[in-house]
C-alpha cells in the first residue's frame, strides 16, 4: 500500500468564505467538524456563494466552540466584525442549495443580517444546519445514506499538490491551492494520481473517492474579489471529461474519527 505525506487540512465554516488551516480535524456525520454548517440566503431561500457575490471572497469565519458557549466570528479587516452566538439560531427555514431544498435554522439577529446584506450588497439571511438536521449526498454517485452540510455536493474534497505544480507549470501566473478549496491536501508523486483511486485512508478514518470534482468560476476568484482566466482556461485545455473540467476527487468518510496533519495518507484500493 503507497503512503504520502498530508500538507494541509482545512475547514470552512460558512459556505463561500474563507476557509481555515489546522493541525488535526475532527470527522463527524457531515465531514470535517463544523465545515459549511453556515450559508448566506437570499429573500427566497436560495443560497448565495462566490459565482455571484464575490466579495463572500473577503470574509474570514471562525466556529468557535467552548465548553459552554459556541459562536461563529465572521470578519473582514476593521470593516466587519460579528460575533454570533449559536442559540441566536432559533426559527425553521427551508434553504435552496442547487436542487436540494433543505431545513436550515435562520439567524434570527437583524443586526447581523443586516450588517452582512449591508457589506455584501443585497439583503440576506445567515442559516445553520443543526445537528439533528440531514442533507443527502448525490445518490447517483453514492448510494449509500451519507449527510453532507451545504458544500456543494460532498464532505471531503482531495487535491494534490502535483496536480497543482503540472496545473502551475503550463501558466504565466501561479494559483494556490486554496482556489480549489479542498479539505485534505497532500504531495503526490505524480499529477493527477489521485484520479486512479478508490478507497484511502488517513489515521483511522477511512473515504472513498465517489467523482472528479467538475470546477467553475470561483476558482478564478483570488481574495481581493476579482474574477481572472485562470487558473479554469487552462485546465480546460486537458482535464475536461464527462463530469466537467476537473481538479481534485470528491470524497465521503466511511467512518468518524480524527485526523492529522502528520498522519499519513495510505492507498488501500485503486480502481
Amino acid at each position: 500500500m503507497m503512503a504520502y505525506a498530508l500538507t494541509n487540512l482545512v475547514s470552512y465554516p460558512v459556505k463561500s468564505m474563507r476557509g481555515n488551516s489546522a493541525a488535526s480535524m475532527q470527522v463527524d456525520k457531515f465531514g470535517p467538524h463544523g465545515d459549511r454548517r453556515f450559508m448566506l440566503i437570499d429573500q427566497t431561500g436560495r443560497f448565495v456563494s462566490q459565482r455571484c457575490t464575490p466579495k463572500l471572497a473577503l470574509l474570514n469565519a471562525s466556529l468557535i466552540e467552548a465548553v459552554d458557549h459556541r459562536y461563529l466570528q465572521i470578519s473582514y479587516e476593521a470593516h466587519l466584525q460579528l460575533t454570533i452566538p449559536l442559540s441566536g439560531f432559533a426559527k425553521e427555514v427551508q434553504a435552496q442549495i442547487w436542487t436540494d431544498s433543505v431545513a436550515a435554522l435562520v439567524c434570527e439577529s437583524s443586526s447581523v443580517n443586516d450588517a452582512l446584506s449591508a457589506f455584501l450588497g443585497k439583503s440576506l439571511r445567515l442559516v445553520y444546519m443543526d445537528d439533528g438536521y440531514i442533507r443527502q449526498v448525490d445518490r447517483q454517485f453514492y448510494a449509500k445514506d451519507q449527510g453532507v452540510g451545504f458544500a456543494d455536493g460532498f464532505p471531503f474534497l482531495l487535491c494534490n499538490e502535483r496536480s497543482l505544480d503540472d496545473l502551475n507549470a503550463r501558466m504565466a501566473r501561479d494559483v494556490l491551492m486554496r482556489n480549489f478549496r479542498p479539505n485534505i491536501v497532500f504531495s503526490g508523486l505524480k499529477p493527477y494520481e489521485e484520479d486512479t483511486w478508490r478507497r484511502v485512508r488517513v489515521g483511522d478514518v477511512e473515504f472513498e473517492l465517489v467523482k472528479p470534482c467538475s470546477r467553475c468560476a470561483m476558482t478564478t476568484l483570488d481574495e481581493a474579489g476579482h474574477f481572472h482566466k485562470e487558473p479554469l482556461a487552462s485546465l480546460a485545455t486537458y482535464r475536461r471529461n464527462q463530469y466537467g473540467v476537473c481538479f481534485g476527487q470528491n470524497m465521503v468518510q466511511l467512518n468518524q474519527g480524527k485526523i492529522n496533519v502528520e498522519d499519513a495518507l495510505v492507498v488501500l484500493e485503486k480502481q
